[in-house]
Parts: structure tokens; sequence; C-alpha cells
């Protein structure tokens, strides 16, 4: 099997300090516009120096993973949110949520990726990888009793609309030419960890086998829209990235069978950089026709992993699932927020370059 991109990434790069501070103090949007170009353009010729051959923006535009989607859609109200009272650091109160809520029927005003893909288009060095998030991530954060069920009736109502939004807009980068689009997942980790199995028949009034099933189905929708000739579709699925942060574990046992058959994707991107995964038994029940993507790697710490474990955990993983089907990258992005993960961009890019090494050496 011919496996393109055995040095994987998820996307999102560390903003540099600068940037941050001058969205901070509210620079104009033509400066604030320039220095995004200026710090792109360094990050995909930093990308090309290290050997990918696949290349993103780093969402440096983004305030976070799924901003492109509120700010492209109306009916978000980003003065209110929903406090979440779980949280995995236990070190921290109760945080907010970072996309608004729904109040109004919503619209789609232009394309999610409209301030980004034209300039990679341009500036690309090669193969262009775009990130948009699951549709399944907004009813469990954005969807507010006594406020949204006044347009939509429950939580699956909003999902269904945001579906045919991010259709249309997946469609698109595929018949513009993108060679790979992630989708990006953190809501299927629910379904392995007990608290929050719990959570959503508390908070969401649904039984988690049957939105499990929702969730995959409404995913397939927006995957099946990208359907072209030579672009490759993908999920990542996330256990909580913010600030080095999480917020769910377990072994992909519980739903591999189900997930992993049922996904219509080309690669997997799967979380593997600590205990919190599980073993890679679960690997075995992948077919064999799909990638399977190692984020070995962690972006949640600084220190470097020693490039000797690493070839050691993927001949593990081959025990599972064929070695000429799999390929790696970091665990997750650097920013899933514009904060930032706790590391240093030196340290990032140190990563990076291991992630480009450990494929060369293993897989020639």
């Amino acid at each position: 099997m011919h496996v393109q991109y055995r040095a994987d990434h998820i996307g999102s790069l560390l903003r540099p300090a600068d940037l941050l501070a001058a969205r901070a103090k509210g620079t104009n949007s033509g400066r604030l516009r320039f220095m995004e170009d200026q710090y792109i353009l360094k990050a995909l010729a930093r990308q090309k120096e290290l050997g990918f051959q696949i290349f993103s923006d780093g969402e440096l535009r983004r305030r976070n993973f799924m901003s492109e989607l509120t700010d492209a859609v109306d009916g978000f109200d980003m003065e209110d949110s929903i406090a979440r009272d779980w949280d995995a650091a236990r070190e921290k109160p109760a945080v907010a949520s970072v996309t608004g809520i729904v109040n109004r029927k919503l619209k789609r005003m232009h394309p999610l990726t409209e301030r980004e893909l034209p300039f990679l288009k341009l500036h690309s060095p090669g193969d262009i990888k775009v990130m948009l998030p699951s549709a399944t991530q907004f009813p469990a954060i954005a969807f507010k009793r006594g406020v949204t069920d006044k347009v939509y009736r429950d939580h699956s109502a909003l999902l269904w609309d945001i579906v045919e939004i991010m259709r249309q807009d997946v469609a698109q980068l595929a018949a513009d030419g993108v060679k790979y689009i992630q989708v990006d997942a953190p809501r299927y980790s629910y379904y392995l960890d007990p608290k929050w199995r719990s959570w959503i028949k508390q908070e969401m009034n649904q039984d988690p086998e049957e939105a499990l099933d929702e969730a995959i189905a409404a995913d397939n929708a927006c995957l099946d829209a990208a359907r072209r000739e030579g672009a490759i579709v993908a999920i990542h699925l996330c256990r909580g990235n913010n600030r080095s942060h999480w917020y769910a574990e377990g072994s992909y046992d519980a739903i591999a069978e189900k997930l992993f058959n049922s996904l219509r994707v080309d690669r997997f991107l799967l979380e593997y950089d600590d205990e919190r995964a599980g073993t890679f038994e679960p690997l075995r029940l992948v077919p064999k026709d799909k990638v399977v993507v190692l984020g070995l790697i962690t972006t949640k710490k600084p220190q470097l992993e020693k490039s000797e474990d690493v070839v050691r955990r993927i001949k593990e993983a081959a025990k599972f699932f064929p070695l000429e089907n799999m390929a790696i990258s970091p665990q997750c992005g650097f920013a899933s927020t514009a904060e930032g993960n706790l590391l240093s961009e030196d340290e990032q890019w140190a990563k990076l370059k291991l992630v480009v090494n450990t494929a060369r050496r293993v897989w020639h």
C-alpha cells in the first residue's frame, strides 16, 4: 500500500508572542493581517525545511480550532457560554465554552476557510492540509437550555443544521484541489470515558450509544461531501488539548469496532502519547485499507521524546496493524486555542523534526 505523508502533523502551531500581543491590543485588521501573513510564510518554510510534504498555515489566523466556523456562521452569541464543572487537571475552576451559545437560526455567511485558503494556495510549497472542526463538536457546547431550544428543539436538530453548513465547505475544499482535509473530533472520547457517558445522559438527555451512532452519521455526511479523486479525508480523535490539559481518558476498545468500521475516512489520527490512551490492541479492528497515524509525540510537554523509544512503540503497534499502513505525527496540535500549549516554539519545532526523522528511519 502506498501511503502518502508518513510524517504528518495535526495542523495547529504556537502563535508567536508578538502576534498574540497585537491581537490583545486590538491592532488594526490590516496590520494584523500583514503580521499573520509573514508568520504563516515562515511556518510554511520551516515545515518544508524539516522535510514535511504536507503543509498547514498553523491555524495562525484562528482564535481556536473552531473559530473559523463561529466567525463564518451567524447565530452564535459570543457573550454567552455554558460553565463546565469538570476539569481533568483538578486545579482550575469551571471553564467557559469558547464557542458562544446558539441563540438564533444558523446562517452561513461565507466559506469557513475564506481567510486561510487563498493565501495557502498562493504560497504553500506543496500539498495543502486544511483542518475543520467536526460538526459534532458544537451541540454539546453551544446548546443552552432556555436559549437554544427556542430555535432548535434539541441537540440533534442543531447538529444536522451544522452538518449542512459543513458539507458545503468540505465539498468546496475538495473541488478547490485541497489534497488533505482533516476533521478534528474531540467528542468521540466522551464515549470512552464513564464520567462523560454519564454527562451525555444527564446534560444532553441522550442515550450514549444512540448519540455515538448519530455522531458517526453526521461526520460521514460531511466526509462524503469531500470525496474527490486524489483527496484524502481524515479524522483526528482528540482527548482534550487546551493549554496542555486534557478532559477524557480510556482505551479505544469501547468504541473501536463501531468507529473504525463505520467512519468513512482514509486516515485515522489517533492519540497515543501517554497511558490514558490504553494499548495498541484496538488497532486490530481498523480495516486494512485505512491508514493509522500514530500520535506518539506529545504536544503537551516540552521534553523531547527519544527516537529509539518512538521507534519501539511503532513496532509495538505493528503487532496489531500493518506497519506499511501507518504514519506518525504528534498526538494533537500545538495550539488548539491561540494561547497554545506549555512549551516554546523551539521545542515545538524539535518535536516536529523528530516526527520527520522517525518517519524516515522507519519507512525509509
